[in-house]
């Protein structure tokens, strides 16, 4: 398993958290949303997923991951 920490611009409220780690599940990770901070922490396994496939997830909700 790898573990990453993307910084995330949008989020504002808990439908944001939510629609983050929705996006992270459904690309067949886990993840955490720090809403004050604006981080996303990732646990994923690189054989099933790349950290990329991942930030276009979040992405496709209409966040930015810098």
């Amino acid at each position: 398993m790898a573990n990453a920490t993307l910084k995330v611009e949008g989020m504002s409220c808990g439908h944001c958290v939510s629609a983050v780690e929705k996006a992270v599940t459904g690309a067949g990770a886990t993840g955490s949303v720090d809403l004050a901070a604006g981080k996303v922490t990732i646990q994923y396994d690189e054989k099933k997923v790349s950290l990329d496939a991942i930030k276009g997830a979040i992405e496709d909700q209409g966040y930015d991951v810098v």
